[in-house]
């Protein structure tokens, strides 16, 4: 995974026109110490035998700028014959000749520092990604036929039982057969409380056990693992380009030929037409050849982009494209589903009405994975009431279910699609659906027979997390297949609208009319949800570190809390207000510069200066994302919770 990581920032940091930055710190250390000794030599012989000067500063410029030239001369050979390296080493020879030659070694290792420290803040982009890797152990204990084994990570195959002790970082993905203990998931998920976990439930790779001693066994290969793909979509999301950056390599396809030919024709024209002194103009020339690199610029989005996501990812949210990001900073709707994203997805029974309701009801219900099923079949079991066995259940999508218990035909349907009831039934469920919860219908032969109230608590964090997206100027919408009594009675005690009675073809038609006001950010758990979250300009998928989390959508929340939405707006704006900055440092440095450069004002080591100063503070301006952005935790912003 290291190397993915590796060159995803280094991709971040470099563009196809071949505008390639933050060089190894390793290579680009010894690329700048050879630069000083080489100005070193040629400024001793310089003093020590001053007529030789235009030969000792010649000769180390061609020595000094060989490294950059042999890369200009490849990526010429591949088709990118613009780049900064073909710039600076045109503008390091043309200077020889005018007798510049000092400065031309001055240029150089100015080049060769800035290179160094972008390369120092490309590693520090990447120093999160690459703390990833070191959350695995290297080795791992196992159970095999009763004895205890010590083996290399790598080795565990999918069903390896691992014996996990107290304070030990656990090394695969798993689930606990047996043990009980609390689970610090804060390196995967962010989430800074441990969670009890127990026999059945999933552990991840990295996460550190608790007080108790756990049997686990292993359901992900290394390779597959939730921190192992954390690491890949990061990385692949960072090499990804988002729209502001594919816009800005394209203009500098053109731009930086102009350049071209604007300093040739400004060495040309002057002498040629107006009398001018060649050396003058020539060295003008080569100045403004230095300055009109658009490096910067062509930095200016891919360094906040990549930093922008790699901030995220260290807060729990995985956003998966550079177009993901700068489309979040755009949202001005945020529409949710109730079930189990603004609430807690555990409804219990409330109230039942009529004879042998909760028999008939679960007979029907059992086995269906509807959060209102589950709750049904719960309640039946809490109480011991003997369930009759039904047959030719069938779904009916918007309604219910339907099926045969004996020779009776029972089914448990919406309000809406019960039909026609009487008026004491009527306005017993009526007021039931004000209060927030959801009601199931029981008939029998088509017959009332009696009527179930299920409730779902809304999430602790839900209603202040819907009043941190008011407060940033979003839109809050819940989408429901409720009733629209209950869905009002719910999203207006969390401060949202509610739309009610929509059928999962209904929602789609809603979120393409929602698109047509603002773009519109879907939150769903990322399972029922799946076409809505598709059809939105952005799906968000929250999943509690899961596969659900990382695999659907454009953005995932591994913290399985709300707060993460907020925050991941949050960021993408912060981020877009960077890319903002560092495209005005770009532009702005370079046109002062420029101006300069024409009337003769500055020269060819301020000019490499104002280059390399205008890449280093777009560069390290981007890197200010890590550092003050502070994702939310129990309602206020703090430190960022370091997922890796």
């Amino acid at each position: 995974m290291g190397q993915s990581d590796d060159l995803a920032v280094e991709k971040a940091h470099s563009d196809d026109d071949g505008h390639a930055h933050g060089v190894g710190q390793s290579a680009g250390l010894r690329i700048f110490l050879f630069a000083c000794a080489v100005a070193a030599i040629s400024y001793g012989i310089s003093w020590l035998r001053p007529e030789w000067s235009p030969w000792a500063y010649g000769i180390g410029a061609v020595i000094s700028v060989a490294p950059f030239a042999r890369t200009a001369f490849t990526k010429a050979l591949k088709g990118r014959p613009f780049s900064i390296e073909t710039l600076m080493t045109i503008a390091v020879l043309g200077a020889i000749p005018i007798e510049a030659g000092a400065e031309a070694v001055v240029v150089v290792v100015l080049f060769s520092l800035g290179e160094l420290l972008e390369g120092f803040a490309a590693a520090r982009a990447r120093s999160g990604l690459n703390s990833l890797a070191k959350l695995l152990p290297s080795q791992a204990v196992i159970e095999v036929d009763g004895e205890r084994r010590t083996v290399d990570v790598t080795t565990l195959a999918i069903g390896s039982i691992m014996l996990v002790s107290a304070g030990d970082r656990i090394a695969a993905d798993g689930r606990i057969i047996d043990g009980r203990s609390e689970i610090n998931e804060a390196a995967i998920t962010g989430e800074s409380r441990p969670v009890e976990k127990s026999i059945a439930a999933d552990v991840f790779a990295g996460s550190i056990n608790g007080d108790g001693t756990l049997k686990v066994e292993v359901t992900k290969d290394a390779s597959n693992s939730v921190v192992a793909r954390i690491g890949e979509l990061v990385a692949q999301a960072q090499e990804s380009t988002a729209p502001t950056a594919r816009f800005i390599d394209n203009f500098s396809a053109y731009y930086t030929p102009a350049a071209i030919i604007l300093a040739t024709l400004i060495a040309l024209v002057p002498p040629l037409a107006f009398g001018g002194e060649w050396a003058t103009w020539t060295y003008r020339a080569l100045t403004v050849l230095l300055i009109a690199c658009p490096c910067a610029l062509v930095l200016s989005t891919p360094a906040a982009i990549a930093t922008g996501i790699a901030t995220a990812a260290r807060s729990g949210i995985l956003i998966k494209s550079g177009e993901a990001l700068e489309m979040l900073a755009k949202i001005g709707i945020a529409a949710f589903d109730k079930t189990g994203t603004l609430t807690r997805g555990h409804p219990v029974v409330t109230d039942v009405a009529g004879v042998n309701t909760l028999e008939l009801a679960s007979a029907i219900e059992t086995g269906l994975t509807h959060p209102v099923a589950k709750a049904i079949v719960t309640e039946a079991e809490r109480l011991k009431i003997a369930v009759p066995k039904a047959s030719d259940v069938t779904i009916r999508q918007g309604e219910g279910a339907i099926g045969m218990v004996g020779s009776r035909q029972v089914a448990l349907f919406s309000p809406r699609a019960a039909g026609a009831l009487a008026p004491d039934v009527a306005a017993s469920i009526d007021a039931l659906e004000r209060a927030g919860k959801t009601i199931a219908v029981l008939l029998v032969d088509g017959k009332y027979q009696g009527h179930i109230a299920v409730r779902d608590e809304a999430r602790d964090d839900a209603r202040p997390a819907v009043a941190a997206l008011n407060a940033i100027g979003i839109r809050s919408l819940m989408l429901s297949g409720d009733n629209q009594r209950t869905a009002t009675a719910v999203a207006q005690a969390l401060g949202m609208e509610a739309e009610g009675e929509l059928m999962p073809a209904d929602k789609l038609k809603r979120i393409e009319a929602l698109k047509a006001e603002a773009p519109v950010l879907m939150v769903g758990d990322g399972v029922n949800d799946a076409p809505a979250l598709a059809t939105a300009s952005l799906g968000l998928a929250m999943g509690g570190g899961t596969d659900v989390a990382i695999e659907t959508a454009d953005i995932g929340l591994l913290k399985d809390r709300l707060w993460g939405v907020p925050d991941a707006i949050r960021l993408a704006r912060k981020t877009r207000r960077t890319i903002m900055t560092n495209i005005v440092i770009a532009v702005g440095l370079k046109l002062v510069f420029l101006v300069l450069a024409v009337f003769g004002i500055t020269n060819l080591w301020t000019a490499i200066i104002a280059d390399t100063g205008a890449t280093i503070l777009v560069t390290f301006n981007a890197l200010l994302l890590f550092w003050t952005f502070r994702p939310t935790i129990d309602g206020s912003t703090s430190a960022p919770s370091k997922a890796f």
